[in-house]
């Protein structure tokens, strides 16, 4: 590709239009769903230039960013999200990794394909994925179908959960729990609830991170059932930085600069889900498969459809 001189230093015109459009993405134009959509866009016709570090920034883009929001919530706000989602975390994993399992050996899918897809739906996408794998000893190819589902029905939940809500009338507290149990990865559950209202924001993140936690129990699960993978279980330490964020910011609050941390992450929140875009390229579509994709919707429609179901009718 034809490179442009800038400075003294040379780079593609690919890595130009890739900067400038993730530059772009973080300012106050750009929603959520449209940084995901430009992200398929470089992904799908112009070619994401550094695709070999792309999951390690997204990973530590979306911890920084969340760590952030916890500066905008209060302690005892986010105890009552917590408190009052557990339950709905505990029936909601134990029913997708049963209905996964079900289905993996329905659609004759290898078990450690179909335990990476459930665990990604019940727990937290990506990062339930991540922390599996090395656990269960995955291979390469079986973590790669793995998150392309897993990837691809979480960039839909995006663009989906929003008007449904709406549509449904539901409130800011019903939207934030209902995405934080059937929207896969924390990217977009921020991102969708932070379209519906602040207070759908502050309760999805909370519920969501509480639910990330249990990746260590399923995790020591998975360990026992396979027992060839590694004893190493990553916990996910960026929670505890979150919580003391949202400490510090109920007990010595500090206005200005929280207003411009929450601010920083709200736009490091959407680059995450360009950079996630710019993931989802042709390879990771086709390599994605029909079987596993097949298993991913249905128990995502499934949890979605029960989660709505217990919002509403325990409202």
């Amino acid at each position: 590709m034809s490179t442009i001189k800038i400075f003294d230093t040379r780079i593609s015109l690919r890595e130009l239009v890739f900067t400038l459009t993730g530059l772009f993405c973080v300012s106050p134009w750009v929603s959520p769903p449209a940084a995901l959509t430009l992200g398929l866009f470089i992904a799908l016709f112009v070619g994401h230039p550094f695709l070999h570090i792309n999951h390690r920034a997204v990973h530590m883009l979306l911890q920084c960013s969340v760590i952030g929001l916890g500066f905008g919530m209060d302690a005892g706000s986010a105890l009552k999200a917590g408190r009052d989602g557990i339950l709905f975390a505990m029936a909601s994993i134990a029913g997708t990794l049963t209905i996964g399992w079900l289905l993996g050996k329905i659609l004759k899918i290898d078990k450690k394909t179909s335990l990476l897809i459930s665990g990604g739906t019940a727990i937290c996408g990506g990062s339930a994925i991540a922390a599996l794998s090395p656990v269960i000893g995955a291979e390469e190819r079986q973590v790669s179908v793995a998150m392309g589902t897993v990837f691809i029905l979480n960039s839909a939940a995006l663009f989906l959960f929003p008007v449904a809500g709406r549509w449904l009338h539901l409130s800011q507290a019903q939207f934030g729990l209902w995405a934080a149990i059937a929207i896969h990865d924390t990217s977009s559950v921020v991102g969708a609830a932070g379209r519906y209202g602040p207070e759908a924001l502050q309760i999805a993140t909370t519920v969501k991170l509480a639910r990330a936690l249990w990746i260590i129990p399923v995790s020591l699960m998975a360990a026992l059932f396979f027992r060839g993978g590694s004893s190493r279980i990553r916990v996910p330490w960026f929670i505890g930085v979150f919580v003391l964020a949202v400490l510090l910011h109920t007990w010595m609050p500090m206005p200005f600069f929280s207003h411009v941390v929450v601010g920083a992450s709200h736009a490091g929140m959407t680059l995450t889900l360009f950079l996630i875009g710019c993931g989802l390229s042709r390879q990771v579509l086709l390599n994605t498969g029909v079987k596993p994709l097949v298993q991913g919707i249905v128990v995502w429609l499934l949890i979605a459809g029960a989660a709505l179901w217990a919002v509403i009718a325990l409202a």
